[in-house]
């Protein structure tokens, strides 16, 4: 399993933890802090649950956008592979074009129906 896969796997997990913490949020100060109550004055910290999904929502985008330069980073330094030595091997690359049909000369066709 290469670098890239590894980062790749982790990438995936923390997008839908974002998804999933974004979701939970209410744009308007609701939300799940809402559904508990909604006052500051509650047992269990409510204040502190919207505290919480706000803070967990830049710590997951930015380990979102450091995973994804670390990435960046593994593919740099990976072996070439099958797509990069096609692109730097030194084979000479079939480039002609097969003739196209003059336009002006009539197609031939078996017409002895």
């Amino acid at each position: 399993m290469s670098t890239f896969t590894i980062f790749l796997a982790l990438i995936i997990i923390v997008a839908f933890l974002l998804v999933v913490v974004i979701m939970v949020q209410n744009p308007k100060g609701g939300g799940l802090s809402s559904s508990f109550g909604g006052g500051g004055q509650q047992m269990g910290g409510v204040k502190k649950t919207t505290d919480f999904l706000d803070k967990s929502t830049w710590t997951l985008a930015t380990l979102l956008l450091v995973l994804i330069l670390l990435s960046n980073v593994a593919i740099m330094d990976a072996p070439a592979g099958a797509a990069t030595r096609v692109f730097e091997s030194d084979e000479p690359v079939n480039t002609e074009v097969p003739a196209a049909q003059n336009p002006a000369q009539p197609v031939e066709t078996d017409s002895a129906q």
